[in-house]
């Protein structure tokens, strides 16, 4: 059965689309099968794939929305064992739609009900917002990742955060587990950097990764070219990091609860 990892934060540039790309793809490269749900209407992770998001006929916003059959809008990506399901434009009136559906925060749920069994994991690309997409997509996983940059204000927000996850625990989706925290952009010539990474270990204290995302020029370059970095530059320091991440997912074992 197939693990499905909400990727988080509702605080923009703190690298969920990098997070999504990079994990996914070293995912794959160790031969996971893996699909990639980009749930944000900027479809950052789309194009970070190389996709065109106006030439796409088919994407989430068809399996929420008009209830599509999700394997009708699964793309392949450059990597064999690596898929995507695309966003579009059309995503961002979503949220407006959603609300007058009937079971609304159970869309995306019911839609990987089909799909989910053939991969090992599906990552998930959530809007910067706590909103009904985020609420869908938290609703439908079985776990959490909460990246977080290594910069002023890493913390800000993310009891709000925390805060609708308890809420989706308790209403929606009782066995949601948080993933882990990932921390991004770490540079360890910043004492800001290292004074983050004390901060946030004291607050989730065993949840936080052992692996941190190092801030890397190539991480930066890999989405103009629509290439994951595993591909782009693959002795690079940020491919060194998500495949350790992508290592340490897959030995993380999580009880996951059938559907």
């Amino acid at each position: 059965m197939g693990r499905i990892i909400a990727i988080a934060n509702q605080k923009g540039g703190v690298g969920k689309t990098t997070t999504a790309i990079n994990l996914a793809s070293s995912l794959a490269h160790a031969g996971k099968r893996t699909l990639i749900i980009d749930m944000d209407p900027q479809a950052n992770s789309t194009t970070g794939l190389g996709l065109d998001p106006e030439k796409i006929e088919r994407s989430i916003y068809e399996v929420l929305i008009h209830n599509h059959d999700a394997s009708e809008s699964i793309l392949k990506t450059m990597m064999p064992a690596m898929e995507i399901i695309p966003a579009h434009i059309r995503l961002v009136g979503a949220e407006v739609e959603l609300v007058n559906l009937e079971d609304r925060e159970r869309m995306f749920l019911n839609a990987m009900a089909s799909i989910k069994d053939n991969y090992d994991f599906l990552l998930i690309d959530c809007p910067p917002s706590l909103g009904l997409l985020t609420l869908n997509a938290l609703t439908g996983s079985d776990t959490v990742l909460i990246p977080i940059q290594c910069e002023y204000y890493a913390l800000e927000g993310l009891r709000q955060l925390l805060n609708t996850i308890r809420l989706v625990q308790r209403h929606l989706n009782t066995s949601l587990t948080i993933e882990g925290v990932l921390l991004t952009m770490f540079d360890s010539r910043l004492n800001l950097s290292n004074q983050v990474v004390s901060e946030v270990k004291e607050y989730f204290k065993d949840k936080v990764f052992k692996n941190v995302i190092h801030r890397n020029i190539k991480l930066g370059e890999a989405p103009s070219y629509g290439k994951p970095i595993i591909i782009y530059d693959p002795a690079s320091v940020g491919a060194q990091d998500y495949m350790g991440l992508a290592k340490e997912i897959i030995s993380n074992k999580i009880d996951i609860q059938p559907a």
